[in-house]
């Protein structure tokens, strides 16, 4: 199973595509790393702090880095200090890959739709339909144009929708196990809390001690008194 990595050329393209090449420098920079301060990212891409805040902000649109920002106690104003996130970077790198294999697949669907024809000088490339409209001539430079065998393409586009719907399919796959390792946990820590609660109930009342017997009292027995003689 293919897994969606965030290798460096992964994100690279994607930040081309949305964003620009110019900002690659400062994502590699950025990358691995937290809480750089802007001062330190211009010194370092050997740009203005406002340019290196202007790519910084593109990519904050995009959601793809966070800043925090401390007071400068001497100078009174303050430093922004940014750091890649990377979760969001995987987010839209999913989203990304999506949209491109949308794309393969309008693609595809036209390519297999018919026969196209190319101008053996590699001016332009044409379907059937277009190519009537153009006599079957080259605009540019009036060459008599020439069948394209397009299997090539079909079969490189079918491998690559392929791989890319392995890595999206691996990916949910993978959120879906997050998800359910997840609930898992919270239920088996409800069963502990449940059994504990049931445990206590259950645990039998203590017995009370049985109260200390007073020891009798010693009754001494009462002396008769002697009996009177009479005198005589």
């Amino acid at each position: 199973m293919i897994m969606l990595k965030l290798t460096n050329a992964v994100v690279e393209d994607l930040i081309t595509e949305i964003i620009g090449e110019d900002v690659l420098p400062l994502i590699r920079l950025l990358k691995n790393k937290k809480n750089v301060s802007e001062f330190k990212l211009a010194d370092s891409l050997n740009i203005t702090v406002n340019q290196t805040r202007n790519m910084l902000y593109r990519l904050h649109n995009y959601s793809l880095v966070t800043f925090t920002r401390k007071k400068d106690k001497k100078k009174g104003w303050y430093i922004y200090y940014w750091t890649l996130d990377l979760k969001s970077v995987k987010n839209e790198v999913i989203a990304f890959k999506k949209k491109k294999l949308g794309e393969f697949k309008a693609r595809l669907d036209k390519e297999s739709e018919g026969s196209y024809l190319v101008c053996p000088m590699g001016c332009t490339r044409m379907n059937m339909e277009t190519a009537m409209e153009h006599n079957f001539s080259c605009p540019e430079c009036n060459q008599v144009l020439q069948e394209q065998n397009n299997q090539r393409t079909i079969d490189n586009l079918k491998l690559r929708i392929a791989e890319m719907e392995e890595e999206l399919s691996g990916e949910v796959r993978e959120y879906i196990g997050r998800k359910t390792k997840k609930k898992s946990a919270k239920k088996k820590t409800a069963k502990k809390k449940t059994a504990k609660k049931k445990t206590a109930k259950k645990k039998p009342a203590k017995k009370k001690a049985a109260p200390k017997k007073k020891p009798a009292k010693k009754t001494t027995p009462k002396k008769n008194p002697a009996k009177k003689t009479s005198k005589k």
